[in-house]
């Protein structure tokens, strides 16, 4: 019985310490945007869809794939995942993480129910530093990084009630292709 409880309480020590750590990384992806340079739209966007890493990967055929929270006026209210399939020029792989932000109840909505998005890029990623830009059905973004240090954005702003940036982890990555994302939503 002695053992049993000893390792009922390690369980759960272990639990509280991996949802700390958890919650860190969701903490230092905002603050690696903030500190890029979109810190006050966290303030001023009604929510926002944040991946602290999105994993991607392709030979002409490529995907992507990565985990994330939804907030909505600061406060987590669900997770996310976003899913993406491209088909073109594509050799590599890399990592990067992603915010998307929502100007709008209506725009946090819209997403919570699932959405395609089809979208045309063009970028190139070679280890922590890189250059890319993309046209979406739900807005557009530009982003210039060299590694999560030191990384400088920019953003064409709000389109149709979405602004989304990334910030380039690492990886090699020559990219000419047309594909699009799915996002599936969860209430917490």
């Amino acid at each position: 019985m002695k053992r049993i409880l000893q390792i009922t309480l390690l369980t759960l020590l272990m639990s509280l310490l991996c949802s700390f750590a958890w919650a860190d990384e969701y903490s230092d992806t905002q603050k690696m945007f903030e500190d890029a340079g979109v810190g006050d739209m966290f303030k001023s966007a009604y929510g926002y869809a944040l991946f602290p890493t999105v994993g991607k990967a392709g030979i002409v055929v490529g995907g992507a794939y990565g985990k994330g929270r939804v907030y909505e006026q600061g406060k987590y209210i669900g997770d996310t995942t976003l899913t993406q399939a491209t088909i073109g020029y594509q050799l590599g792989g890399t990592g990067f993480s992603q915010v998307i932000f929502f100007e709008d109840k209506r725009a946090l909505n819209e997403f919570a129910q699932g959405s395609f998005e089809f979208g045309v890029e063009a970028q190139a990623t070679a280890l922590t530093a890189a250059a890319g830009a993309s046209a979406r059905t739900v807005g557009s973004s530009a982003g210039v990084s060299g590694g999560k240090n030191n990384a400088n954005l920019e953003g064409a702003g709000y389109h149709k009630g979405l602004a989304t940036f990334t910030i380039t982890k690492g990886g090699l990555m020559y990219e000419a292709s047309v594909g699009g994302q799915k996002f599936s939503y969860t209430p917490k």
